[in-house]
């Protein structure tokens, strides 16, 4: 694993954009899967920017996201499909039909799980996998378990997690309390892992998750075992390490 410190958010932005820049222009037909939520937002803000500036071109670029609540419309605007439009879809060039997300309106979850899959398997796997870090130690949605799940699925919220998303709606009742999500398997498959972290709160999980013991209790610890994982995280969320 190799970790870069920055000192602030910021700081923390820029170098992962720059480590995505990278991959964009060196393999301009990546498959790129990307996370929501607050952390990456720098990071999709300066790749907007970049491109803006014309020093970068997602036109062969594919991707697949992460996660995405189970029962949200894709124009209700906490879901992820929204997210991601309002954050880089819709101010770069990737192609239309090119950038994929699990359906959070289809009801069967067992097929919609499949074919998510089986896309991603379509696709030639994932070229670069960004990745934020639950409190928890979740990535994508995959909680705190007793085992480490393969494929993508559906899973039911834990209540720190839906504690942690209800500053992003009216109250803690409209969280949905179920998503879709890659499966530990499946991001363990992606040929190179970018995590990004930020802040103080998220030191103890952070020292828990990539040096402590792999354990499904920890999701995340299992990144210690992919062979091209790149942490980058700034002062305060690598605090609590030596």
């Amino acid at each position: 694993m190799k970790i870069y410190k920055t000192k602030n958010y910021e700081e923390m932005s820029r170098k992962a954009a720059h480590i995505i820049s990278a991959q964009v222009t060196l393999k301009p037909d990546s498959v790129l899967g990307l996370a929501t939520g607050s952390t990456p937002i720098g990071t999709y803000e300066n790749l907007v920017k970049w491109y803006e500036d014309g020093d970068l071109d997602f036109s062969g670029i594919t991707t697949v996201n992460l996660d995405e609540y189970k029962g949200l419309p894709r124009d209700n605007d906490q879901s992820y499909y929204y997210f991601m439009h309002h954050h880089l879809f819709d101010h770069v060039n990737i192609p239309d039909g090119r950038t994929h997300l699990p359906d959070g309106t289809k009801e069967d979850s067992d097929q919609e799980c499949r074919q998510y899959e089986e896309l991603i398997q379509s696709l030639g796997g994932v070229d670069l996998q960004l990745l934020g870090l639950g409190h928890n130690g979740h990535i994508g949605f995959n909680e705190p378990d007793d085992i480490f799940p393969d494929d993508t699925h559906c899973v039911n919220l834990q209540e720190r997690t839906i504690e942690a998303n209800k500053r992003f709606f009216a109250s803690a009742d409209e969280v949905p309390r179920q998503a879709y999500t890659m499966g530990i398997g499946t991001i363990m498959r992606a040929k190179k892992i970018l995590i990004v972290v930020s802040g103080a709160d998220k030191a103890d999980t952070v020292k828990e998750a990539f040096f402590g013991p792999i354990t499904p209790k920890v999701p995340a610890s299992i990144l210690q075992l992919h062979p091209d994982v790149t942490l980058v995280a700034d002062e305060a969320a690598l605090s609590k390490i030596d």
